[in-house]
């Protein structure tokens, strides 16, 4: 009998998992998809077959890894308006971003992973959090807490602000104190969004 998992009962989740746990180990730049399917324990073809390199499988994984986070975040926000939701659920996303170890892995190791997302095309995770935006600010123009404007221009300018935090808040804060800054940011949001 064979260790290795046949195609058809191996869920995505099993090469995920597998894919997380190699980029930890080793790093993104040393990952390959002979030592994921090892770790899968499944064949090389079975892994091909879902993902034909190794940049498609890390994005999979970073996609399943920040979606997860932000279902989270969106699951426990609390507040009294849709401004607050929003501005509180965006700090403490960034926080959790900032300190998730996929992510770190890809800013402090493999930069040029990222550097697509930010010049060239906006990635599934970056969709999924623009979608939370506008559905907070739709609700915040509801209840008259976020000043009308065009929703999804209004959620790509938030977006925008937001992923600089993430991807800068490191080298921005060996100066300046983490929690002082995202404060600021905070007041920032509150004060842009407010309705007149």
């Amino acid at each position: 009998m064979t260790s290795q998992r046949h195609s058809y009962r191996v869920d995505d989740d099993v090469l995920l998992d597998a894919a997380r746990s190699c980029v930890l180990a080793i790093g993104v730049g040393r990952t390959t998809l002979t030592e994921v399917a090892r770790r899968a324990q499944v064949s090389r073809m079975t892994l091909y077959r879902r993902f034909p390199d190794v940049r498609s499988l890390i994005a999979a994984l970073m996609t399943r890894e920040f979606g997860g986070l932000l279902a989270e975040i969106s699951a426990s926000l609390t507040g009294p308006t849709a401004r607050e939701r929003l501005v509180t659920g965006l700090v403490t996303g960034i926080k959790a971003l900032t300190h998730n170890p996929i992510m770190r892995a890809a800013l402090d190791l493999e930069p040029e992973l990222i550097l697509p997302y930010v010049v060239q095309r906006l990635g599934s995770t970056q969709r999924l959090t623009e979608q939370f935006i506008a559905d907070q600010l739709k609700a915040g123009h509801d209840d008259g807490s976020i000043r009308g404007a065009d929703v999804p221009t209004q959620a790509r300018a938030v977006l925008l602000v937001v992923q600089s935090f993430v991807l800068s808040l490191r080298p921005a804060t060996s100066d300046v104190d983490s929690d002082a800054l995202l404060d600021e940011l905070a007041k920032m949001l509150e004060g842009a969004l407010e309705s007149r």
